[in-house]
């Protein structure tokens, strides 16, 4: 079923089982720590990095190396990793022990980013580079496409606390209002609260998106006031 989702077909079965064990379970029964995902994990930030970095160069002509950086760097982080991860059910595939079981490992943002980018090593050690940007073109374009050509994740939670500062204002703070959907498409509402004062609201797909919406109306209210 994942290799079905992932549109891939390992040669080698054995990578894909590795790409799936939680170093939890090197405690739990007789396993060393080489035969986790932690060593697929490291190669795969690294191809996930070297494809991106490709991507917006090649597509991009006119844009600056601190324009690119900021861009990869929202698309090359443990967030973004665990979004595409959810995005294939990644979670129920993975070997846990059981006491991680217990505490949520498997919908933990940091256990699904880091699985993913095993995913993407174990892809590339089966079946080499051109293998793997196949694999990651549809999360990186669908990330993109929602974001805009400023990237998915423009931090314009960080410019209105600067702007805050600026102004002489307490700093922001993010309130979850509404989360309606179903578990594989939620979405979320949030406000972002100024010395009391609801400045504006956003929504979107994560939490994490629907607070940088909501910080963006409050730069264009701020804007306004100015």
């Amino acid at each position: 079923m994942l290799q079905a989702r992932m549109g891939f077909q390992f040669a080698d079965q054995a990578i894909l089982r590795q790409a799936l064990v939680h170093r939890s379970l090197v405690n739990e029964v007789d396993m060393s720590r080489a035969d986790s995902n932690e060593r697929m994990e490291f190669l795969g930030d690294a191809v996930l990095g070297l494809v991106t970095t490709e991507m917006l160069y090649q597509r991009h002509p006119d844009y600056d190396e601190g324009l690119l950086s900021r861009i990869r760097s929202s698309l090359v982080n443990r967030n973004a990793a665990a979004s595409f991860a959810k995005a294939l059910d990644l979670g129920s595939c993975l070997q846990v022990a059981a006491g991680a079981e217990k505490t949520g490992a498997r919908q933990r943002s940091s256990v699904l980013g880091r699985a993913f980018e095993a995913l993407v090593g174990a892809i590339y050690l089966d079946a080499g580079l051109d293998s793997a940007r196949s694999f990651l073109a549809p999360f990186l374009d669908g990330a993109l496409s929602e974001g805009g050509t400023a990237g998915p994740q423009k931090d314009f939670k960080g410019q209105l606390q600067e702007c805050l500062a600026g102004q002489r204002a307490g700093p922001p703070v993010y309130m979850l209002v509404d989360a309606i959907g179903p578990e594989h498409a939620p979405r979320f509402r949030m406000v972002v609260i100024v010395d009391g004062e609801q400045l504006a609201e956003g929504e979107g797909s994560s939490k994490q998106r629907a607070e940088q919406r909501a910080a963006s109306a409050a730069l264009q209210a701020l804007a306004g006031k100015g």
